[in-house]
């Protein structure tokens, strides 16, 4: 059975090809820059085989028939026809709280997506799109829909509910929802099957930290709170996401000048490491060079990310009773920087976590233990497959 997995942007379009018979990759790449005069096709096999090509591509329709012809096409290709691909399944950033599981795609759910565009302006049209792209390329062969809010949705309502008048969660839907769900899941699964316990059986704090960042509380598998809120805004500082600021922060802004649009802008876009650091970068790669040759405020950018995050993890902890199967790290920071998981388990050694320098190096991008054997909490690396997490539920969509 083989499985295309889409990831639509405003102006991008990933793609994985799997053959979930051994849930390989048979090929994989990403159209750039849609809607511009010069959207690009990246294209790499499983092979080795790559290339790299302009195309000519106004809309997320057409760059897909541009991916799909080259799946076939016999000299670069992995397929001798469409028809081979089973199901499409795609990444959604926000279904609310009406969508609490991957789900196979009809009229309804897509009338679902729209009316959560309010809530998701960016990635939810480009995620439709996406859809009818596929639609429209591979008449008849199912879509399945895996959204980034849905695993969190067994958050109870006192995690989930906004201390504001009520009648905002009833009429506009303002509570937290949660995001990069499908990470946490796959993460969960992983580390309960690393852990050799059922994952409904498994209490965690996963962090996934990388551009973006969330952490949540896993209890018996369920999220039972999360860091993210009703956008990806809220929680952690990020690249260039702020995280948590009082509300009012936001109010003053407006007051000396700034329109809505731009301070959304500000906080989602030009905050976080970037605003911080002051050395145009908000990659915490650069950040941790410069902070080491002293360029900036890399070091003072470092600390209060490193800070939030200790914050969020005691607070989980106490939240799961320190109940604790693992703390668990994940993303592109949480999986390549051995630097910031030294500093945030530092940061949280009164748990009972203490770090082996040696592990910690070793568990470079790949999943492994980092804690010490005396430790009374295991850390652990796992890296995340957010492709592979959405192929396998198209899977099990599928066979319901």
């Amino acid at each position: 059975m083989k499985v295309l997995v889409v990831n639509a942007g405003s102006s991008s379009l990933k793609f994985t090809l799997f053959d979930m018979t051994d849930k390989s990759v048979l090929c994989k790449g990403q159209v750039e820059r849609i809607g511009s005069d010069h959207p690009n096709l990246i294209y790499k096999r499983a092979d080795g085989f790559s290339f790299e090509n302009e195309i000519t591509a106004k809309d997320h329709v057409e760059s897909l028939n541009e991916v799909c012809a080259t799946l076939v096409k016999p000299e670069v290709g992995v397929l001798k026809s469409l028809t081979e691909i089973s199901a499409c399944g795609h990444r959604v950033l926000l279904g609310g709280d009406k969508i609490t599981q991957p789900i196979k795609v009809d009229e309804a759910v897509k009338q679902i997506i729209r009316d959560y565009i309010p809530l998701g302006p960016l990635h939810n049209p480009a995620n439709l799109a996406g859809i009818e792209a596929c639609e429209a390329a591979m008449p008849g062969v199912p879509n399945v829909g895996v959204f980034d809010t849905e695993f969190h949705q067994t958050m109870p309502p006192e995690a989930y509910l906004y201390p504001i008048p009520y009648e905002f969660y009833e009429k506009h839907g303002i509570r937290k929802y949660g995001f990069h769900g499908t990470s946490h899941r796959f993460v969960t699964r992983a580390s309960a099957e690393f852990l050799k316990k059922d994952v409904s059986n498994v209490n965690l704090i996963t962090c996934h930290l990388g551009n973006g960042c969330s952490i949540a509380a896993i209890q018996n598998g369920k999220v039972i709170d999360t860091t993210m809120g009703l956008t990806p805004l809220e929680g952690l500082m990020m690249g260039t996401r702020s995280g948590d600021i009082d509300a009012a922060a936001a109010l003053r802004m407006i007051e000396v000048g700034y329109t809505p649009e731009e301070v959304g802008t500000i906080l989602n876009k030009k905050s976080g490491l970037l605003a911080i650091g002051g050395i145009n970068s908000g990659d915490m790669r650069d950040m941790l060079a410069a902070a080491e040759k002293g360029e900036g405020r890399a070091d003072l950018a470092v600390k209060m990310f490193v800070r939030r995050i200790v914050k969020y993890i005691g607070a989980y902890y106490v939240l799961l009773d320190g109940k604790l199967d693992a703390l668990v790290f994940t993303g592109g920071i949480g999986e390549f920087s051995v630097q910031i998981r030294e500093k945030v388990l530092a940061g949280v050694r009164s748990l009972g976590v203490n770090i082996c320098a040696d592990r910690n190096k070793a568990c470079f991008g790949k999943a492994g233990v980092i804690s010490t054997d005396d430790s009374t909490l295991k850390a652990i690396v796992m890296p995340t497959n957010e492709e592979l997490m959405i192929a396998e539920s198209a899977v099990e969509v599928l066979a319901k």
